[in-house]
């Protein structure tokens, strides 16, 4: 487990970093990676005065160059947005909006959540991919050429899977390639990148279940289901496979890396991962402080979903608070020691954090409504997508009505009785500020001000004033050195 509270002086300054340098793209070469000439065109189209132009770390060596090519061809006024609040998968519209940008490019890897804030127009790497060696490894992966196998891939090689499906199709007809597909009237589509109502490609297939989701769209053959399929990645391992993966979970997985240029069945134990997720449904189960952590402000109904996610949680018992504190880290969780658990709110592609590194688990919305909402049931659906969730979404769940006298249940954890309804009735508030409610006939009362209480066991509480009960004194010369390591302090050999 990761040392958050302290480290060695010594340590950090021996500290030996491995910085790989990307150099800058040639400037002949930046119109076709970059598509400057299309991002120019949707500018002016649209007059657009000021621009934001987002992108990742890994990019932004070629920003500069970037940015002064497209202010001399379309007149508008470029910014760069470098580093991203959250993930550099999501469009940081807060970002844009600071500078009082007009629209969003963003540059990379996507995630393709939808966004409705400003108009945005998606511009991906156009990474190579050794096509006669992708079909190769298609063909070893896939002997049997009747095979139904859908076709996914990470979106910085949308520009090569038309010429990889011409290679195949001939030998495999019953191969199914997706398309990307944006979602809401302020996304732009563009070449690889469709609007969510173009079905032209879905329209000269079988009309069988279609299927959408990550921006995403794929249609399957009519009386087939997406577990008589197996999966196809082109793209790196990461968590556009990992969230794949985890969400059709019943589908067999093979990949290709062009980087690599080897490709390979999966062996990712899904059950164990899963095994892993369902633990961590058990420790939100046991806690009674949830922490709800805003790991996104550019996602769509990201506001409904930490309202839904309040209510489940209250009718459960527990009490919830709402951080919000960008790139989440060891340390910064660390703080909130009187939080039993955290779940994230974010993007599908960043929701499946690995906590083990931190001090309490971290969830996804998914996991803590399995935990709280007794309708909802653990099964083969995983749920990475919060907004499938909400109202009218396909994996939408009502809340279980709480029932007076609600019989407890028994943790797989620790063993203990655990019972619910500890905030199922609007608290009174005392004159001490914790809050007291009548928790049922054959208990009085319960105080559920958990943080506050929390906070009153401590040893120490954070800086006190104490005003009136300290002398004034002159100003004296202070300590020397860093707070673990003062000079006047005597080190144990």
């Amino acid at each position: 487990m990761a040392d958050a509270f302290s480290s060695s002086s010594e340590t950090v300054i021996q500290r030996v970093v491995d910085v790989t340098v990307k150099t800058s793209t040639p400037l002949e070469k930046l119109e076709e990676l970059y598509q400057i000439k299309e991002t120019c065109d949707f500018i002016r189209e649209h007059q657009f005065e000021k621009v934001a132009l987002q992108f990742p770390d890994e990019l932004l060596v070629d920003s500069v160059a970037v940015a002064v090519e497209i202010e001399r061809i379309s007149n508008a006024k470029p910014f760069i947005l470098g580093d991203t609040s959250y993930g550099s998968c999501c469009v940081d519209e807060v970002a844009a909006e600071h500078i009082g940008a007009n629209c969003i490019v963003h540059y990379g890897s996507a995630c393709l959540s939808p966004s409705k804030r400003l108009p945005l127009i998606y511009i991906f790497e156009r990474r190579p991919v050794d096509l006669e060696k992708c079909s190769s490894a298609f063909r070893e992966l896939h002997p049997d050429t009747q095979s139904h196998v859908v076709i996914l891939y990470d979106v910085n090689y949308v520009h090569a899977i038309n010429d990889l499906l011409t290679l195949l199709l001939p030998e495999y007809p019953n191969i199914v390639v997706s398309e990307l597909v944006v979602e809401g009237e302020r996304c732009y589509s563009h070449g690889g990148i469709k609007s969510q109502h173009d079905q032209t490609r879905l329209s000269e297939g079988d009309n069988g279940q279609i299927f959408y989701q990550f921006g995403r769209r794929f249609s399957l053959k009519s009386g087939l289901s997406i577990k008589d399929y197996s999966m196809f990645f082109v793209g790196q391992e990461g968590a556009t496979l990992n969230n794949f993966m985890m969400t059709w979970n019943r589908c067999s997985f093979c990949s290709f890396d062009p980087i690599k240029v080897t490709g390979r069945t999966e062996s990712v134990s899904i059950n164990r991962a899963l095994m892993k997720r369902y633990y961590a449904i058990e420790r939100a189960k046991d806690a009674n402080v949830v922490g709800i952590v805003v790991g996104t402000l550019g996602v769509a109904d990201y506001l409904s979903i930490i309202q839904q996610l309040k209510e489940t949680i209250r009718g459960a018992g527990k009490k919830s608070y709402v951080f919000a504190m960008g790139k989440l880290n060891v340390p910064k969780l660390a703080n909130f020691l009187e939080i039993d658990i955290f779940v994230l709110i974010a993007c599908p592609e960043n929701s499946l954090l690995d906590s083990s590194e931190f001090y309490k688990p971290v969830v996804t919305p998914f996991e803590m409504e399995v935990a709280c909402n007794k309708k909802r049931e653990w099964s083969e659906e995983y749920v990475t997508d919060f907004r499938h969730l909400l109202p009218g979404g396909q994996s939408h769940v009502p809340l279980a009505e709480q029932e007076e006298g609600d019989e407890p249940d028994v943790s797989l954890i620790t063993g203990a009785l655990r019972s619910h309804n500890l905030l199922s009735s609007e608290p009174a508030v005392s004159s001490f500020g914790s809050s007291v409610v009548l928790r049922n006939q054959t208990l009085t009362v319960a105080n559920t001000n958990s943080a506050a209480s929390f906070l009153a066991e401590r040893s120490w509480r954070g800086l006190e004033q104490m005003l009136g009960e300290t002398p004034v004194v002159k100003a004296v010369e202070g300590r020397r050195g860093i707070a673990i390591a003062y000079e006047d302090e005597t080190t144990s050999p």
